[in-house]
């Protein structure tokens, strides 16, 4: 195929596809799906190798949230039976951390429920952060406590943070209909307010929520924009007692190209496999890892995930190996001081939004949206989280 040619040599220049080319990935066709691992797979391997890097999540505080996601299992007026618990204390979250790097994690990601983080809030992760560090010095850590009021990106990045996560989720024009208590432009801005700390950005989306394909090539070229270093894209788990409970739009073929749009909007970046990827890739899992640089090991914030070991066989088996706690993730451009690099102001400066790499045109003209054949409802495979953090049990790791 010409358009996957035409990707393959822009993923490998750094260039963004234009968006028609975007939405003609997601409307291929069943018959075409390997061609387009194949090619978005080069553009993976060529800028990150055979590596997959290991992520472990830490749920610090987990339900009771006052915002009304609809798509969180701990949303204000959830009915989902997930677990709720207050602040871990900082040597609980640490030895929760430990099991996902004795597992092979190099980056553990310490959540919280709830708006955003108040400077106590923050006094209790920079404590957990330190905790965490003085047990395991070459641990990346990336926070996630939603909104950022001024100055705490600064705080956490004292303490020890290296990253901060706070995905866009979806478009900007849907966004009011997944959420209404804070807006994308606030999101926009915690995004912002983590770079200019010079913390590493983490940011990314939800599929599945009953968006259009021009919604995901939206929110997709938003990140692009906002050039954060790590790119999550969650499969929505449509947890019983929440809106979007039914909102069971997706296949394993449909993620697949997802993630290979992602791919090839984002050649460069960190592109991880997060919540969902067990209930709708299933046994196409090893498939995205193709796409796909990273993945979160073990369970995650409120459902269980796939056994830990077999997350390490699956790698293994694909061909693939787990990234050393002493190997770079990013290519050199991002972290050496050029194109990319948040240490600096040149090419890539976020005070003005721009990306590396020449950027195509936009194509005026969207592709036609792929017709899926949605598979059967599957709530068997949501299983809520009983184990590992707030719980007396032993995690998956």
């Amino acid at each position: 195929m010409d358009l996957l040619n035409t990707l393959v040599d822009k993923g490998l220049r750094r260039e963004t596809p234009t968006r028609a080319e975007a939405l003609a990935v997601l409307a291929t066709t069943d018959d075409e799906l390997l061609d387009v691992v194949a090619a978005a797979g080069k553009v993976r391997r060529h800028w990150f190798g055979r590596r997959v890097k290991l992520n472990y999540l830490v749920n610090l505080k987990s339900g009771l949230c006052p915002e009304d996601c609809s798509y969180c299992s701990q949303r204000l007026g959830s009915k989902a039976d997930i677990l709720k618990y207050t602040w871990l204390k900082p040597d609980e979250a640490s030895r929760a951390a430990a099991a996902g790097l004795a597992g092979g994690a190099k980056r553990v990601c310490l959540v919280a429920s709830g708006r955003g983080p108040t400077d106590r809030d923050v006094d209790r992760v920079s404590d957990t952060i330190k905790a965490i560090k003085e047990q395991n010095e070459d641990v990346e850590v990336c926070a996630c406590l939603g909104l950022l009021s001024d100055g705490q990106a600064e705080r956490l990045r004292e303490a020890g943070a290296d990253a901060y996560n706070h995905n866009l989720n979806t478009s900007e024009s849907t966004y009011g209909e997944i959420t209404t208590t804070h807006t994308y432009a606030d999101r926009v801005d915690t995004v912002r307010k983590a770079h200019a700390a010079g913390l590493s950005a983490c940011s990314g989306l939800i599929a599945g929520m009953g968006e259009t394909d021009e919604d995901l090539v939206d929110v997709v070229f938003s990140l692009r924009e906002l050039d954060p270093d790590s790119v999550p894209v969650n499969f929505l788990i449509p947890f019983e007692g929440t809106p979007l409970a039914k909102e069971w739009n997706l296949t394993p073929q449909r993620c697949l190209r997802i993630l290979a749009m992602v791919r090839f909007v984002c050649p460069d970046v960190e592109v991880r496999i997060a919540g969902g990827r067990e209930v709708h890739l299933r046994t196409m899992q090893p498939l995205a890892l193709h796409l796909a640089n990273s993945i979160f090991l073990g369970d995650y914030l409120t459902s269980e995930g796939q056994a830990g070991k077999a997350d390490l066989e699956m790698i293994a088996d694909a061909g693939f190996e787990v990234e050393g706690a002493g190997e770079v993730t990013l290519p050199e451009h991002r972290t050496g001081g050029g194109c990319g690099s948040h240490e600096g102001s040149g090419c890539g400066s976020h005070e003005g939004g721009g990306v590396c790499g020449t950027v195509s045109a936009s194509a005026s003209a969207p592709a036609a949206s792929a017709s899926a054949s949605v598979d059967e409802p599957r709530p068997d495979l949501v299983a809520v989280r009983r184990r590992g953090a707030g719980t007396d049990l032993a995690p998956n790791a």
